[in-house]
């Protein structure tokens, strides 16, 4: 699979060969606590830490921005590979921002046993990032999420390979149920709040729906720091 990676730098994404940004910047920041949470909580079977799920309280915060700007960071590591899964599978936007089309992916994969997830996985032009499209669409998404197809599924692709740290954009917290089902599974969960518009309402609501998870961290996008210039910027939580 070919991205155009001129087409990324010109929509602000960050790409391996692309001039040193404030983006790329803030994003080499976060992954190193992530990353740091894989290595060292990489026995933990129940929840494993290389399982990061990409979410938003609401629409248009920037979560698939973040996802896939974080998938091709951590990519850009010597010693790690990854796997970005597009798991807003109601409303699936990674193809869009990457400018690909797609066809198979996580739903099919869950729907039809005999269907090997690496035949679905699409092997990019970007060293060590590979991208898992959402695949069909389905009226029982959030069941599928929540089947033994899905647990089956986690445990290989978190598993199989020692050094790979599988991204999901997921879908907003707010507004659907897909995203709930993913989270009782993953190891660390990325909220991306958008800044000055993301209400503490939304946002404590939202955090209410991953309260279990170890690992919550915070992304606060779009923060206007001087009139007329918007830096992508983070903090923890």
């Amino acid at each position: 699979m070919e991205l155009n990676l001129a087409q990324l730098q010109e929509r602000g994404m960050i790409t391996p060969d692309g001039p040193r940004s404030g983006v790329a910047e803030e994003f080499r920041a976060i992954k190193r606590s992530l990353i740091t949470n894989v290595l060292e909580q990489k026995n933990d079977s129940s929840r494993p830490s290389n399982l990061i799920m990409v979410t938003s309280a609401l629409p248009g915060e920037g979560k698939t921005f973040c996802s896939i700007n974080l998938a091709i960071s951590i990519a850009m590591e010597f010693d790690h590979t990854v796997l970005l899964i597009d798991a807003d599978v109601a409303r699936p936007s990674v193809p869009r921002q990457l400018g690909i089309e797609v066809d198979a992916g996580l739903m099919d994969v869950l729907l039809e046993p005999d269907l090997d997830v690496a035949d679905v996985m699409l092997k990019t032009n970007i060293d060590r990032l590979t991208l898992l499209p959402s695949g069909v669409r389905h009226r029982h998404s959030t069941e599928l999420l929540a089947s033994k197809a899905m647990n089956k599924f986690l445990h290989e692709i978190a598993h199989r390979y020692n050094d790979r740290i599988v991204i999901f954009d997921s879908p907003p917290l707010l507004l659907t149920t897909e995203s709930r089902a993913l989270a009782t599974r993953m190891g660390q969960i990325v909220m991306v709040v958008e800044g000055e518009k993301t209400t503490q309402y939304s946002l404590k609501n939202a955090l209410r729906q991953i309260e279990t998870c170890p690992n919550i961290n915070l992304i606060y996008n779009k923060a206007k720091a001087f009139r007329g210039l918007e830096n992508y910027g983070y903090y923890y939580n």
